[in-house]
């Protein structure tokens, strides 16, 4: 246990240090945690013997989206958010619904298994897009407000909204639907998962949010503890959520937007201190995350690989991304160039991992092979990505500039 600490703290304490130089460069911090873990993990030199705990890669990747997509939601700008809050309803209501099916299509013809529902399973488990991965994009000032409001509400959502489906398509592969049918089931999943977690999410942070203006207004928060409600806050939507069995994603996403739209008079300085230790446990939680995941997943599904599973997954990232999402951003007013990297900029990730998690526990037939391309989606996500985001933000957001101020003005 020791030898694991030591080495995973003296990984953090060096990246830390240097991890403005690395994330300004074309190299991202997912590609760098993911390869580290390959490196000491059992496929590399063994430093740390790690076996592959499903429930505990499971929980670290839940835990870190959780506090990923509350941060992100609470650090929004409201203001933009609502000029722009139809692009995210047609990339989740249109481009999402339109993602599953053109990857169940092409699931049916590159995965053999002998279940649709299961096709349909792998479809779902890589339509939501990784708001940890697309970090590196939300967060740059040079892409546009309006493209980066909409992919931090789409990622923040997508999951949350896709974790009914996969049960139902679960369920119905298991055959587990029983006497009350799909749709009484599918029904019932939706009202569970995205019904108790927007009403925990919104109710907890509704009171939170008002106790800590009262207790700022009376002057009881001190330094140290003002950083810590947010922190215990995001745990508390996610965990409290998932113990009554509703989406924890959904209640974290939406907790961290009541926050957003309740605390929108904040001083910038203000909002800082409270959400600076989330931040920084979210970013450590995904550093450990990923390092778990190279070291106890990536090693050994590299013998399960295939060329039918590398085609589906850069179609996955290509084709069955980006043609949903064209089609749904027609007579959106955003350009082509913007269309486009919308849907290039939607990674697989935590998500994926928690789902792929969930089917490998079912004991769904055949779950190695769909765990084994969730796992090859993401690993080329990770360097896809994280290579292309610094570049592509930095020059479209010089081009949306350039295009912007060479605009004839309106006449009056």
């Amino acid at each position: 246990m020791y030898e694991t600490i030591a080495v995973m703290a003296l990984f953090i304490m060096v990246y830390s240090s240097v991890a403005g130089a690395i994330e300004r460069r074309w190299i991202s911090g997912p590609i760098v945690f993911t390869c580290f873990g390959l490196l000491i993990g059992p496929a590399g030199f063994a430093l740390l013997d790690w076996d592959t705990d499903r429930e505990l890669i499971r929980n670290l990747a839940e835990v870190t989206l959780a506090m990923v997509l509350f941060t992100d939601a609470a650090g929004a700008d409201i203001r933009v958010l609502k000029q722009t809050r139809g692009v995210p309803a047609r990339l989740l209501l249109i481009g999402l619904p339109l993602t599953i099916l053109l990857g169940f299509i092409a699931g049916t013809v590159l995965i053999d298994h002998p279940s649709l529902f299961a096709i349909a399973v792998l479809a779902t488990m890589l339509a939501p897009t990784d708001a940890a991965l697309g970090k590196a994009v939300i967060t740059n000032e040079a892409v546009p407000d309006d493209i980066r409001q909409s992919l931090n509400v789409e990622s923040g959502l997508n999951d949350g909204i896709c974790v009914p489906v996969l049960l139902l398509f679960l369920a119905l592969a298991l055959d587990m639907a029983g006497d009350a049918g799909p749709l009484t089931l599918a029904a019932q999943l939706v009202f569970e998962q995205i019904g108790i977690g927007l009403t925990v999410g919104l109710v907890l942070t509704f009171f939170t949010v008002r106790l800590l203006t009262y207790a700022r207004h009376q002057q009881w928060l001190t330094k140290t503890w003002t950083q810590i409600p947010i922190f215990a806050l995001a745990l508390s939507c996610f965990s409290v959520a998932q113990y009554f069995g509703g989406s924890g994603f959904i209640a974290a996403f939406s907790g961290g937007l009541l926050m957003a739209f309740m605390d929108r008079n904040l001083s910038h300085k203000v909002k800082e201190q409270y959400l600076l230790t989330s931040e920084g446990a979210g970013d450590t939680l995904a550093l450990i995350t990923w390092v778990t995941f190279g070291a106890a997943v990536v090693g050994q599904a590299l013998g399960y690989f295939s060329w039918n599973i590398l085609l589906y997954s850069l179609l996955s990232l290509t084709v069955i991304r980006m043609v949903p999402v064209f089609l749904s951003l027609t007579g959106s007013g955003i350009d082509t160039e913007g269309k486009l990297f919308i849907g290039w900029f939607g990674p697989r990730g935590l998500a994926s991992i928690v789902f792929a998690v969930i089917v490998v526990n079912s004991e769904l037939p055949d779950s190695g092979s769909l765990a084994m391309t969730v796992v090859c989606t993401i690993m080329l996500s990770i360097l896809a990505h994280g290579i292309t985001a610094n570049p592509w933000a930095q020059a479209y957001g010089r081009r949306r500039l350039a295009s912007r101020s060479n605009t004839p003005p309106k006449n009056s």
